[in-house]
């Protein structure tokens, strides 16, 4: 029954995704070539320069069929929402850039989220069991200051982001709270693969998108969206 279901979303998605495009304007046979999820930095060029063709003449469509996409890849774990990341950078303006990849990370994680409660569980039970359980602790250890924790989280690479989405469900983390920490802890990460997006086409990998220097602040921010929760936890041990 939870295979049925699943495989019933994902259709209903995928109609829409084709209605999306199909309302995209009329492309060359090249053109259509390249309009595909990017898997390597070479796909992200072909997409963004099709993209970046159109969008100023059909803006709504472009940022539309964008946002779409990047929801539906979130949504199902499907691989390639990093190439997007970059492609915004190539495409808008760095604030909306910015504000588009939070928003649709944290859509796409939620409508993940809520996939998950819906079907998710018996996998979950089945295969990831012992992950599963000391996230829960974790969890458990953090549960005043969740939000903190979240967007530590989304800042380091500790968890896996499938991970967290299909599990935080099952182990009763709050879906406004899931939602808000998503939307704040990928800004830092978003932040460094837009700026990467603005040389686009100098770039042969999306590893070359994170400088050490940009690891470095990714720790400092990282580090900071969790120390109130240490602050707390030492003053309540001390007037203890």
């Amino acid at each position: 029954m939870s295979l049925l279901i699943l495989v019933s979303i994902f259709l209903s998605a995928a109609f829409v995704m084709f209605l999306v495009y199909k309302n995209f304007p009329q492309l060359s046979e090249e053109e259509r070539v390249n309009m595909k999820v990017p898997r390597d930095m070479d796909d992200a060029k072909a997409l963004g320069k099709v993209l970046s063709k159109y969008k100023d003449t059909f803006y709504v469509q472009v940022l539309v069929a964008y946002f779409a996409t990047y929801i539906f890849l979130q949504t199902f774990a499907i691989p390639g929402s990093i190439f997007l990341s970059i492609l915004s950078g190539f495409l808008y303006p760095f604030p909306l850039a910015l504000f588009l990849v939070c928003l649709c990370s944290g859509l796409g994680a939620s409508f993940c989220y809520m996939l998950s409660y819906l079907v998710g569980r018996p996998v979950v039970y089945k295969y990831l069991t012992e992950k599963a359980v000391k996230w829960s602790q974790q969890v458990e250890r953090h549960r005043e200051h969740l939000i903190n924790y979240i967007i530590f989280l989304r800042i380091t690479p500790f968890l896996p982001n499938w991970f967290i989405n299909i599990t935080s469900p099952v182990i009763n983390v709050p879906l406004k709270v899931f939602f808000i920490g998503t939307f704040l802890g990928v800004a830092p990460p978003s932040f460094v693969a837009i700026k990467a997006g603005t040389t686009l086409y100098q770039l042969t990998t999306a590893g070359e998108a994170v400088s050490w220097n940009s690891v470095f602040v990714l720790m400092i921010l990282a580090l900071l969206s969790i120390l109130p929760a240490i602050f707390q936890k030492k003053l309540k041990q001390k007037f203890e």
